[in-house]
């Protein structure tokens, strides 16, 4: 997959594009291809190296997200919540 990373910390020009293997959804899980992302102020905080991911999640940018279901089983997310 196609990823904007966080290279080291600093301005903006610390992002760049990556490619990374495409994730696979556990139990309780989808994946999203995402269409749209957002940026905020944890993004920013955390490109500049003073807001670290909780421990287990990614470390790529772009907590708001919209896109369509591309794996997993959207019923059985709703279940879990």
């Amino acid at each position: 997959m196609r990823a904007i990373e966080i290279t080291r910390f600093g301005s903006p020009e610390v992002l760049a594009e990556t490619t990374r293997p495409a994730p696979v959804p556990g139990p309780g899980e989808v994946l999203v291809r995402v269409s749209a992302s957002g940026v905020n102020r944890p993004d920013v905080m955390q490109r500049r190296g003073i807001y670290p991911p909780p421990p287990g999640v990614s470390d790529l940018p772009g907590l708001e997200v919209a896109g369509t279901l591309a794996a997993g089983d959207a019923d059985e997310l709703a279940r879990a919540a």
